[in-house]
């Protein structure tokens, strides 16, 4: 089973279950990804798969995208050979736009390699990482659900304040962390414990139960679930 994979989130959407009961979905387009790096602990001091998604015209590419995925001729290159320096394999593939590392031990993997979905034909949950919708600056009752002030009398034209923020003269400031206006979403959040419900491997889509983070076309890894969820047990 692979450590994990990198995809692009499609689309929400719906299906029924056997039941009949309507089931919200997000539709991942996982894979496949090309191995361009293992991490071996002996040479870096960790174990991990440099992954890759996404393929760049090379017309739009750097030189040192290109030269990430493939031995580029250049002087250094020539002087380093010639001095017995063997150069780090390459995985000779195209310019990828999403690279990510994935700690743990390769296993059979190589340099070159590539990782589909099929990987996760077995897997009953996957864990689904992703960068949140940015909402920009936004105010406390959104970013944090506060009620407002009052519509009555005493509130004048500030309705949506967050009121109040200091204390008295002692201490005599605000404390860090206080709930305020602010910069809202575009951070890293991972849903745990999706179910898988469909594995197409022939168009590399995987679909999931519940909702991921990000945006329609938003880069996402996926992994087997890494804990299971918890049961809730009756109590008697």
């Amino acid at each position: 089973m692979a450590l994990g994979i990198l995809g692009r989130k499609v689309e929400m959407t719906q299906i029924y279950d056997p039941s009949g009961k309507v089931v919200p979905v997000t539709v991942i387009q996982a894979g496949p990804c090309h191995v361009l790096q293992v991490r071996t602990r002996d040479r870096d001091g960790y174990e991990a798969v440099q992954l890759g998604f996404g393929d760049v015209p090379r017309h739009r590419a750097s030189r040192s995208q290109r030269g990430h995925v493939a031995q580029l001729g250049s002087k250094r290159s020539r002087k380093r050979g010639q001095s017995s320096v063997h150069a780090v394999p390459k995985a000779g593939c195209e310019p990828k736009r999403f690279i990510r590392e994935i700690r743990g031990p390769a296993g059979d993997l190589q340099v070159g390699g590539e990782i589909d979905i099929s990987a996760f034909s077995e897997v009953k949950a996957v864990d689904v990482t992703g960068t949140s919708k940015g909402r920009g600056f936004a105010g406390a009752m959104k970013r944090h659900n506060f009620s407002g002030l009052r519509a009555t009398h005493g509130v004048s034209i500030s309705h949506r304040s967050h009121g109040s923020t200091g204390q008295c003269q002692d201490p005599g400031k605000v404390f860090k962390g206080k709930k305020m206006a602010g910069h809202m979403g575009h951070v890293r959040h991972t849903e745990h414990n999706l179910p898988v419900l469909k594995v197409d491997p022939q168009r590399h889509i995987l679909v999931v139960g519940g909702a991921v983070p990000g945006p329609n076309g938003g880069y996402v890894q996926v992994f087997p679930a890494r804990r299971l969820a918890a049961k809730k047990v009756a109590k008697k």
